[in-house]
């Protein structure tokens, strides 16, 4: 049955002016990621990403390391949501200096799910809706004996495997909040569907490779 394998891209620059850019470490987690597809042997993959700098970056990168030659397909449904953008409305800084930052963003995520009317007009269940939608697309262009790789972010995925797995709000702000940088979350698509078979793979970044393990 072919396999979707869902790649959360490396390491942003959360401390530069531009954060959709790949760090250095994250740059090094994509080539690690790729070695760890090629190391899979997934069968002549269809290669997805986001339209996002940090998601196309590391499909390049990844691509490279795992020595796919495929045409790349981009798809912006694919794209992480404004997390900035959800911190700035719901979090508002002079709240911020006593709660960690990931807290900000659970509190920030799970007030947008929750808001009839968020800023921009933008709704979380749009969002979702896109990412099922994109995930559907995938899985029916698979035939008997190819696979897909898809290069995206931390939201698409928890919304993924929120949907498969019918989770409720609280379920996805949960798995989206331990989603590490390049890890690989593997989807197989059967008869009855598209089902999550494993959540959040970062073996390659165990032992002497702990370093590289990230989060944001």
């Amino acid at each position: 049955m072919p396999l979707i394998c869902l790649v959360r891209h490396g390491q942003a620059s959360g401390a530069a002016d531009d954060y959709d850019v790949l760090s250095d470490i994250g740059r090094v987690q994509a080539a690690e990621a790729g070695r760890e597809l090629a190391r899979r042997g997934l069968r002549n993959p269809r290669l997805v990403s986001g339209a996002l700098v940090r998601q196309r970056d590391t499909a390049r990168i990844a691509a490279e390391a795992a020595g796919f030659d495929g045409e790349f397909h981009q798809d912006a449904r694919w794209n992480e949501y404004d997390h900035l953008g959800l911190l700035n409305h719901y979090a508002p800084p002079a709240g911020r200096r006593e709660r960690a930052v990931q807290d900000l963003l659970d509190h920030a995520l799970t007030a947008w799910m929750k808001d009839p009317d968020p800023p921009g007009g933008d709704r979380w269940a749009a969002f979702a809706e896109g990412v099922s939608d994109a995930l559907a697309e995938v899985s029916a262009a698979l035939v008997r004996g190819r696979d897909a790789v898809v290069f995206t972010s931390a939201g698409p995925i928890a919304a993924a495997c929120g949907a498969l797995l019918a989770s409720p709000d609280e379920g996805v702000v949960a798995l989206n909040r331990v989603v590490v940088n390049a890890s690989v979350t593997t989807l197989v698509v059967g008869g009855s569907g598209t089902t999550l078979l494993t959540f959040n793979e970062h073996a390659h970044f165990a032992g002497d490779r702990r370093r590289m393990l990230t989060y944001r």
